[in-house]
């Protein structure tokens, strides 16, 4: 293999792997600040993103968590004050319980993403427009090519 590859390789790798772990301490640390853990903070980006209503089951495989593991999760997010989600059971299936999000319950996601969208923005107020577009360019186009050339399977194991 080419040296200069195995070096670009080793340092890309390094790279990403700083970029999430500092990603995931700057969204803890906001996250906090809102009163909510990032797998709270999950649950009501998956409920959002579907319309505000979802199978508790659902939830559970989409984050590769089981059943009892989200339940208990919902149910903490069904106790704050006021409650960000609630559960109701299906009328077509008893056993079948959806998760919807509250009001207060969207209000708290859009607060975290504002948070989150502002934060972006002032980083990218740093640098120029041009190096802004080839950041996007270049992250879009690393995504696109790994994704395709290397699709990861998800095993669910939460059956």
């Amino acid at each position: 293999m080419d040296t200069q590859l195995e070096i670009d390789a080793s340092q890309l790798w390094s790279l990403l792997f700083t970029i999430v772990l500092d990603g995931e301490k700057r969204l803890g640390a906001n996250l906090a600040a809102h009163q909510l853990t990032p797998p709270q903070f999950y649950v009501l980006k998956t409920l959002t993103e579907r319309g505000g209503r979802c199978p508790i089951g659902a939830i559970a495989r989409q984050h590769h968590l089981t059943n009892a593991t989200m339940t208990g999760l919902v149910k903490r997010l069904e106790a704050m004050e006021p409650p960000l989600v609630i559960r109701e059971q299906r009328e077509s299936d008893r056993r079948s319980v959806d998760v919807i999000l509250t009001p207060a319950g969207a209000e708290r996601f859009m607060a975290v993403q504002t948070d989150l969208l502002q934060q972006m923005q002032l980083l990218f107020s740093l640098i120029s427009n041009e190096e802004r577009q080839d950041l996007i360019r270049y992250l879009t186009r690393y995504l696109e090519f790994v994704q395709t050339q290397f699709p990861v399977e998800i095993v669910d194991d939460t059956s």
